[in-house]
C-alpha cells in the first residue's frame, strides 16, 4: 500500500512540472526549438507563455531569455514587449502591431526624514499632486 501511495504521489508531482499557468491551461501548446532550449510556447490573445522542457545544467534567465523571446515571437509573429518569469517559465506581453496601452503617469511622492531615537527617522512621504 505505501508503494502504491508513493508511486501516485510521484505520478502527480512529475505532472505537475510541466503545467502551465491558469491563463493558459486549455490552450494546446507548440513545441519550438531555439538553439540548444526547447519551449512549449502557448498564445492566449496578447499575452504568451514560453515554458522550457529541455534540461539544461543551471539555466540562468539571463542566458534563456532571449531564446524564450524567439521562440515566442516565432510562435506568434508578434513583436514581445514585455517579458517576465524564470528560466523555466516566462510570460510576455506581445505587441503585434496595435501597439501598448500607454503607461499611465507617475505619481510623484514628498517625503520628509523625522528623527525618532539615535539616528533612527521616521519617513513621512505624502503624493504630491
Amino acid at each position: 500500500m505505501l508503494v502504491r501511495g508513493l508511486t501516485l504521489f510521484l505520478i502527480i508531482a512529475l505532472v505537475g512540472c510541466n503545467s502551465p499557468g491558469p491563463a493558459f491551461q486549455t490552450l494546446t501548446p507548440q513545441r519550438i526549438t531555439i538553439g540548444h532550449s526547447a519551449f512549449d510556447v502557448r498564445i492566449a490573445g496578447t499575452r504568451a507563455q514560453a515554458m522550457r522542457v529541455s534540461p539544461e545544467w543551471a539555466p540562468r534567465l539571463a542566458a534563456v531569455a532571449p531564446r524564450g523571446v524567439a521562440a515566442i515571437e516565432a510562435v506568434s509573429g508578434c513583436r514581445v514587449a514585455r517579458l517576465w518569469g524564470d528560466a523555466a517559465v516566462m510570460e510576455a506581453q506581445l505587441d503585434c502591431g496595435a501597439g501598448l496601452p500607454s503607461l499611465p503617469p507617475p505619481q510623484i511622492l514628498e517625503c520628509e526624514q523625522e528623527p525618532v531615537f539615535r539616528g533612527y527617522v521616521d519617513l513621512i512621504c505624502t503624493w504630491r499632486e
